[in-house]
């Protein structure tokens, strides 16, 4: 009905069929079919064509599992040729189920001359438009970070990084660092002697050199300490945020005695209404 009216190409973008199909899957469906219907009606000539995504580390992975094998087995315990073959077909392995999704739910696609990425037809298409975004002047080369897998030797994607199984939670030291304050009216009101520092806690200290200022909250509460530098043992005014006191402060050490303290204390006691006196024993810097 609509051969030879303006065409709107919808190209789907393509489920990989080595695992089976979910509700999420029905909502992105949809909501391509909702665009693919309003430009049909609009007068569009829309060809809907499929597509099946067959690359991918996941699909390698499984594989392997199945197979019992790692990277460094190929070409030694199975051939490339039979190792690519079994690729193909775990890729493949629920088509069927994705076909029987797409009618169930009326989602309008062409599911007889679908674009199967694996196929050498869609990998030289892509070579080709890849030359001519060369020959307009459209590529160019720069540097980018790049995550990487040495146990697969090949680049990661973001969805890739994102699978089940990819992180683990990990303890590693982290460190508090105290920044100098410039003096200013503000700081001088608090009514203590010496420089004040401000806290900040990073796990990235490597980045420390490049820094140019810290970020302060508006509608945060700030807390001025009276302590000790746990490593040189001299007295050290810092700020911290209120909420944050109890991971760095224990609460015996507040309103402790300054003029008290012996440098193998682990807790300074002296009375203060206003500020929370402790040595900073837990404090990295």
């Amino acid at each position: 009905m609509r051969e030879g009216a303006e065409p709107f190409v919808f190209y789907e973008g393509p489920p990989s069929a080595n695992g089976m199909p979910g509700i999420h899957h029905v909502i992105s469906r949809t909501l391509k079919d909702l665009v693919c219907r309003y430009k049909t009606m609009q007068g569009f000539q829309v060809k809907r064509k499929g597509g099946w995504d067959t690359h991918g580390l996941p699909v390698e992975l499984g594989v392997e599992k199945e197979l019992g094998i790692t990277k460094e087995d190929i070409g030694k315990k199975i051939s490339v040729e039979e190792y690519n073959q079994k690729c193909r077909e775990a890729v493949l392995r629920f088509k069927s189920q994705w076909d029987d999704l797409t009618r169930k739910m009326g989602y309008w696609v062409d599911l007889k001359d679908p674009y199967i990425t694996f196929k050498n037809e869609y990998i030289e298409t892509l070579w080709w438009i890849l030359k001519q975004l060369f020959n307009k002047g459209l590529l160019y080369k720069s540097v980018s970070i790049q995550p990487y897998s040495p146990a697969a030797g090949t680049g990661l994607s973001s969805h890739e990084l994102n699978q089940p199984g990819t992180y683990k939670d990990v303890k590693d030291t982290s460190a508090t660092v105290l920044f100098r304050a410039i003096p200013n009216e503000k700081l001088a009101a608090a009514n203590v002697t010496g420089d004040i520092f401000l806290m900040a806690w990073t796990t990235t200290p490597w980045t420390l050199p490049s820094n140019l200022g810290l970020t302060v909250g508006p509608n945060i509460e700030y807390s001025l300490v009276q302590s000790f530098n746990p490593y040189t043992h001299e007295p050290q005014n810092v700020v911290i945020a209120t909420a944050l006191l109890h991971k760095y402060f224990k609460a015996e050490g507040k309103d402790a005695d300054l003029a008290a303290y012996q440098k193998e204390d682990k807790i300074i006691l002296e009375s203060n209404q206003h500020l929370y006196r402790q040595r900073a024993g837990r404090i990295k810097i």
